[in-house]
């Protein structure tokens, strides 16, 4: 019991940090590609520096079997968020975030399948809840193009895929299993950084650095130590809904810390996916 309370507290503090990332990202001028290309390098450098400052070396002999399923997902980690991005060029954020976090559905519809986990009626209308929390929170008022919703629905595929791969990998750490999976996800955001963005002529202030070295170290290397470290403990079912916190919490912080508009139907959607959380663990 006392385990799975600190897998739960740790999925919520890597939830938290995942949505203060979009307050951090307001001061780095550089497209989104190459961020997401140094979180994942920044990351897995900074985790394998604590490791190594810890005294613990990379576990070759546990790594090795579990290899082609770490890089895969890795991969797939990143394609999600290039599918992301792009989606965010064809329809508005608010459709694309409404479609990423189809995921955590995903997942609670294919656990039962490929986990064997059980999926009862309460969780799923809690899913159901949270679904109709986000779409209140998001504020969607228009469908988007057609394109840029099927490359959300993408990404959150992606997204899903990489929760339940999480689940399969066995006698890896989680300092191992996050530095290889942010290390793969960082190298297929470079060429697609350098073909589809233009990262020449950005200066950087020292604010600017300070702020991607907190998102490579904090919100990258920190938080998904965090977040791959619960799916250990935790079934995949509720990882996937305690993800909706993540932009609960980006919702709140713009309008406390950016003024951003906060209006009584996103905060009714907060109250649903808070709601529908701590009624599904209950």
């Amino acid at each position: 019991m006392k385990e799975m309370t600190k897998a739960r507290l740790g999925l919520i503090a890597a939830m938290v940090i995942f949505g203060s990332i979009g307050i951090f990202r307001r001061y780095i001028p550089l497209p989104s590609g190459m961020i997401g290309a140094c979180r994942g390098v920044m990351g897995a450098a900074f985790l394998l520096a604590v490791s190594l400052a810890r005294g613990q070396k990379p576990r070759w002999s546990a790594i090795r079997p579990n290899l082609w399923k770490l890089l895969f997902s890795g991969a797939a980690m990143g394609f999600n968020w290039i599918l992301l991005f792009e989606a965010y060029r064809y329809t508005s954020v608010a459709t694309a975030t409404l479609c990423y976090y189809m995921a955590p559905v995903f997942v609670l519809l294919a656990s039962p399948f490929l986990l064997g986990e059980k999926l009862t009626l309460r969780k799923l209308l809690c899913a159901l809840a949270a679904v109709l929390g986000v779409v209140l929170v998001s504020g969607v008022g228009e469908a988007g193009s057609l394109r840029g919703i099927l490359l959300g629905l993408g990404a959150a595929v992606l997204y899903a895929t990489v929760v339940l791969m999480n689940k399969t990998f066995s006698g890896v750490s989680t300092e191992d299993r996050t530095m290889l999976q942010l290390f793969s996800a960082g190298a297929v955001l470079v060429p697609y950084t350098l073909l589809a963005e233009n990262p020449t002529g950005v200066a950087l202030g020292g604010t600017s650095i300070i702020m991607l070295l907190v998102v490579g170290a904090v919100h990258t290397g920190l938080a998904y130590w965090l977040y791959f470290g619960a799916l250990k403990a935790l079934p995949a079912q509720t990882a996937a809904l305690y993800s909706y916190i993540d932009p609960i919490v980006a919702i709140l912080l713009s309008a406390l810390l950016l003024g951003e508009a906060l209006t009584p139907l996103g905060i009714l959607g907060a109250v649903l996916v808070l709601g529908a959380t701590l009624i599904s663990e209950r």
